[in-house]
């Protein structure tokens, strides 16, 4: 319990002090340099002077600093730039102190109900004690419904690869080498799966998730490994289940569902630390730094009434209260990460260094792009998946986003050649790529399809990418005990049939504290407060200075997000237990939930 109120106390204490060491000008609104009401593109502005000067007073003002929570993007400093953070920070710390309020309050129950049954005495006791009728406060919603009950199944092990965190498999080619070998296991896949590895391989029915390369981050002193996985498409069922975990660690024990119960349960629990970190940290990299630095260089370069920049203002809200809140609190030394995690702070910054090149890339991570290159979707080499909740969910949102997109961008450009004149979107796209170090950004926006493209992954990383990896997820099911700890506590076995799992799970405390972390992620009150992304663009003070054809798109946005949303809460089991193919219930990407921002 000391170590949950001791991380919340100083959450509120190190944001705060953030705020006090910046600027005083904590309501400072960054849209004040030479703003009017209604927005324009430049090459029809009646003030081309004034608009010009607003602009140099901004690049003076906000400036390039250096990246926070490892080696990334640049950070903003300057003058503006400054009170701009300053400003965001307030907002993020307002949320964050009552969101705090209701996990102390909520823990203390929490801790009431493990020490009345006499501790954590069993598997049993993690999936029940710690959540039913608990975390009503900070988690309203509760844990999705068959995460906690079913997590010794395969499929759920499985199917949390194409939906809790879907950016780290992908489809083995036929030509590529495999990246590890099963050994003395090698004859017990044709049991698991029909076919040999080979013939899997061949038929394009197999898959990889690699978190070898986290044998070389230093740790806290608790137990991990750096587990790889192949993942298949049975042949008969067309199921997609696990095939094998290699440890990559210590003896480097390869295991395969033949094995007993215990030690491919521990198995997949070994990987699930893993995944768990790789997964707070890569959305770290591929949203927030990605989102950041693009918006940066539009400060550096757009009016602030050119209407592109008035979106992009709207989608980052409060988003610079969090790198230096997250620098203070998780990858300080003796912070978050330091206390939860098997991997330590220092790896996470590595992390960020290591993977800032890939998830940091613009063009490549296009929703679409992504999951082609990764042989996800539309494979030409393999079967498809039988079901792929992730996108199933995230693509008629991303639709719906690319269609707002569509409309605000021919609303305002009556044809290519005025977004080839509008000399402030190329100084962006210039900046963006130059000093702003922009990876993979395009070279060049003459066509309106190039700008709704980048728009709308813009789009699609506030309010979709950010979520699926962050937000409510880790409390809901991504990081939820017993199967998903962010460390073990117990050495990693040197050979298998270990009779008594319970050692490797954290102890009450450390348990509560995990919860409490991850439930700091989340925010169920967003939803009453017209936050979410069903209401991105429901605000007046926006909508006066966009014209007649964007709030047209802008309502209709809202409509269907509405729409998506009550086809997610009906979500159910179906007869044979599963939804969307998975023996859990997936409720994230429900629009009426989800933040429309990087909301932590």
């Amino acid at each position: 319990m000391n170590l949950l109120h001791l991380f919340f106390i100083f959450c509120v204490g190190a944001t705060t002090a953030l705020q006090g060491g910046i600027t005083s000008k904590l309501r400072y609104r960054r849209d004040s340099v030479g703003a009017t009401n209604q927005t324009s593109l430049p090459q029809f502005d009646h003030n081309p002077g004034e608009r010009a000067n607003a602009i140099l007073v901004k690049r003076r003002g906000y400036l390039y600093g250096p990246s926070k929570m490892g080696n990334a993007s640049f950070f903003p400093t300057g003058n503006l730039g400054d009170a701009m953070v300053a400003n965001d920070l307030s907002l993020f710390t307002a949320t964050q102190e009552a969101v705090q309020s209701d996990i102390n309050t909520d823990a203390v129950a929490v801790q009431v109900a493990v020490e009345t049954n006499g501790g954590l005495k069993s598997f049993a006791d993690y999936a029940n004690i710690l959540y039913n009728g608990q975390w009503s406060r900070a988690v309203p919603s509760g844990e999705d419904p068959g995460i906690l009950s079913n997590y010794t199944e395969d499929l759920l092990f499985s199917m949390e690869r194409l939906s809790l965190n879907p950016y780290a498999i992908r489809r083995l080619t036929p030509q590529e080498i495999l990246p590890f070998e099963l050994g003395d296991v090698g004859d017990s896949i044709l049991q698991v799966a029909e076919m040999s590895i080979t013939a899997l391989q061949q038929a394009g029915r197999l898959f990889l998730v690699d978190h070898s390369y986290q044998a070389k981050y230093p740790t806290t002193g608790r137990f991990g490994a750096a587990c790889s996985a192949y993942f298949f498409i049975h042949p008969t069922s067309g199921d997609f289940l696990p095939l094998a975990i290699k440890t990559n660690v210590g003896n480097d024990l390869v295991y395969t569902p033949l094995d007993a119960p215990n030690d491919w349960l521990l198995a997949k629990i070994m990987f699930n630390v893993n995944d768990l970190f790789f997964a707070q940290i890569y959305h770290l990299v591929a949203t927030h730094d990605v989102g950041e630095i693009v918006h940066q260089a539009a400060i550096r370069t757009l009016s602030d009434n050119h209407p592109i920049l008035a979106i992009l203002d709207k989608l980052m809200f409060q988003a610079y209260g969090i790198r230096p809140t997250g620098d203070a609190v998780l990858f300080n030394n003796g912070g978050a990460i330091d206390t939860y995690f098997y991997l330590n702070s220092t790896a996470a910054r590595d992390f960020v260094a290591d993977w800032y090149p890939i998830a940091g890339a613009y063009r490549a991570n296009y929703f679409n792009t992504f999951l082609e290159n990764r042989g996800l979707l539309n494979c030409d080499y393999g079967p498809a998946l039988k079901s792929f909740p992730y996108h199933e969910d995230a693509s008629i949102i991303h639709k719906n986003m690319q269609i707002f997109m569509n409309s605000f961008i021919d609303s305002y450009y009556q044809s290519d050649k005025e977004v080839e004149e509008d000399f402030e979107v190329q100084a962006w796209v210039t900046e963006a790529r130059n000093e702003a170090l922009v990876i993979d950004f395009p070279e060049l926006v003459t066509t309106k399809g190039v700008l709704i493209d980048i728009l709308t992954h813009f789009f699609h990383l506030t309010g979709v990418a950010h979520h699926v990896l962050n937000t409510a997820d880790p409390v809901t099911s991504l990081g939820t005990l017993p199967f998903h700890p962010a460390a073990l506590y117990h050495p990693i076995p040197t050979s298998k049939n270990v009779t008594d799992l319970l050692p490797f799970l954290p102890p009450p405390a450390t348990a509560i504290g995990q919860i409490g972390v991850f439930a700091a992620f989340n925010r169920a009150h967003f939803a009453a407060q017209n936050l979410t992304l069903a209401h991105a663009f429901s605000d007046p003070a926006l909508l006066s200075r966009l014209n007649v054809g964007t709030n047209v798109a802008a309502s209709k946005f809202s409509e269907s997000m509405r729409n998506i949303s009550a086809q997610i809460r009906g979500r159910a089991f179906d007869a044979d237990g599963l939804s969307q193919g998975m023996p859990f219930v997936w409720k994230c990407l429900d629009p009426e939930t989800l933040p429309f921002f990087f909301a932590v």
